[in-house]
C-alpha cells in the first residue's frame, strides 16, 4: 500500500495531488485512506492472525483446514480459503508438509529438555520419574488417541487422557490428571518424546505451574522411552487388538477399565515381585502418603 508514502511526503511539503498522480491513484481515495487508514477487514484479519499463531504454536503439525476447525470452534466465521490465505502469509504450515507435499511424520522438532533419564527407568520413590507417551487406535468411527503417564517406581499409570485428536490438549489434559492425582512434591522428572505436543507452550506451562521438570530422549531413538512403550504394548494386546471397535465411546470406556480395574490393580509383574503396581507402592512407601 502506497498511502503512508503519500502522507510522509505531504509532511515534507510534496503536494498530495502531485504524488498520486505519480503513483497512479486519486486523492479521493488518499484522503478516504487517512480517514480510516486501517479497514474492518484488516482489523478483523489482525484478530484472525493472531488466534491462528496462537492455535499454531500450540500444535505445529496442524494446517490450514485443522486451524479452520480450531478458529471455528472458538467462535471465528471464516471460511478455509481465508485461513489459508492469512496462514500463507504468516508462513504458518504444517510441520508434517513441505512445500505443499505430504511428507509422512516428518522429522521429530528440536529438544526443549535435556535427557535426564538416559534410559535409566528406575526410581527409589514414586513421583520421581514419570514417562509419558502417546499411542492411537482406529474405530470404525475414526481413531481415537491416548496420552498416558507411568511412574517408574511402581509402573503405576497416575495420569491418562483420551481424546479423537492427537493435539497439544491431550498432553496436557493427561499431566493435569496425573498432577491432580498425585500432587507431587519435590523434583518430579517428566520423560518424553519430541513429539510437539510434548514441546507445546501449553504442556510447558502446566509443567512450569506444577513445579515438574521436563526431560526429552534423543531423536529416532525408541529405547530412550522404551518402560513406556512397553506398557503400550500390553494395552496393545490386552484390549485394542481384540477385537474391531465400531465406536470411539465403546473403545475408550475399555481402556479406561483396563488401566483402572485390571492393569494398576489386578496385573501383577514379576518385575515388581509380583505385585500390582498399587499393592507395590503400598508396600515400599507409607500407605498414608499414597491415600491419593
Amino acid at each position: 500500500m502506497m498511502f503512508p508514502l503519500v502522507a510522509d511526503l505531504a509532511a515534507e511539503g510534496v503536494p498530495v495531488r502531485l504524488t498520486c498522480g505519480v503513483l497512479g491513484f486519486s486523492t479521493q481515495a488518499f484522503y478516504k485512506w487517512r480517514s480510516k487508514p486501517c479497514s474492518d477487514r484488516d482489523l478483523d484479519d489482525a484478530y484472525v492472525t493472531n488466534a491462528l499463531v496462537d492455535a499454531h504454536a500450540e500444535d505445529p503439525e496442524f494446517g490450514y483446514r485443522f486451524l479452520a476447525d480450531e478458529l471455528e470452534t472458538a467462535g471465528h466465521e471464516l471460511g478455509e480459503r481465508r485461513v489459508w490465505r492469512l496462514c500463507r502469509d504468516q508462513r504458518l504450515w504444517s510441520t508434517t508438509t513441505k512445500k505443499g507435499r505430504r511428507c509422512g511424520k516428518g522429522r521429530p522438532g528440536p529438544a526443549v529438555h535435556d535427557d535426564l533419564v538416559k534410559r535409566q527407568f528406575t526410581a527409589d520413590a514414586p513421583d520421581r520419574v514419570w514417562l509419558t507417551d502417546i499411542t492411537e487406535h482406529p474405530t470404525s468411527e475414526g481413531k481415537i488417541y491416548c496420552c498416558a503417564i507411568k511412574d517408574v517406581f511402581s509402573n503405576r499409570i497416575v495420569g491418562y487422557s483420551i481424546d479423537e485428536r492427537m493435539t497439544a490438549g491431550l498432553a496436557v489434559s493427561a499431566l493435569r490428571s496425573a498432577v491432580a492425582r498425585r500432587a507431587p512434591s519435590g523434583t518430579v522428572v517428566v520423560h518424553s518424546d519430541r513429539g510437539s505436543q510434548f514441546r507445546s507452550r501449553a504442556f510447558l506451562s502446566v509443567l512450569g505451574a506444577a513445579g515438574l521438570t521436563g526431560s526429552m530422549g534423543r531423536v529416532a531413538s525408541a529405547g530412550d522411552n522404551a518402560a513406556m512403550e512397553s506398557f503400550f504394548s500390553l494395552l496393545q494386546k490386552n484390549v485394542l487388538d481384540r477385537q474391531t471397535w465400531a465406536t470411539r465411546p465403546e473403545l475408550r470406556y475399555a481402556i479406561v477399565s483396563w488401566i483402572e480395574h485390571t492393569y494398576n490393580h489386578r496385573r501383577r509383574q514379576r518385575g515388581l515381585g509380583r505385585l500390582t503396581p498399587v499393592e507395590f507402592e503400598l508396600a515400599f512407601t507409607n500407605p498414608a502418603a499414597q491415600a491419593a
